[in-house]
């Protein structure tokens, strides 16, 4: 029974694997992505298909990037219209 717990254990982180890394070419930082309008269009492109292959680190800086694109700063405050809309 002792010598089966540390077999166990062997096997289990034998078969972690570690993780996979974007590749050289594609890593940007989000402020390099937001920058960067045409990239981020072919990006977020490639990652409504090959997210697989692109992997979730790129595609989640994209999706990130695609927000702060969205959002700007987020310091604009919100200025109601002056009159009120008609339905």
């Amino acid at each position: 029974m002792k010598q089966v717990i540390p077999l166990l254990l062997v096997m289990l982180l034998a078969g972690c694997s570690p993780s996979e890394a974007p590749r050289q070419d594609d890593v940007r930082t989000v402020e390099e992505l937001a920058n960067n309008p045409e990239r981020l269009k072919e990006l977020r492109r490639q990652c409504k298909t090959e997210r697989a292959e692109l992997g979730d680190v790129l595609c989640n800086r994209v999706a990130e990037a695609t927000r702060k694109r969205f959002y700007d700063d987020g310091e604009t405050p919100y200025t109601p219209p002056d009159a009120s809309p008609e339905f």
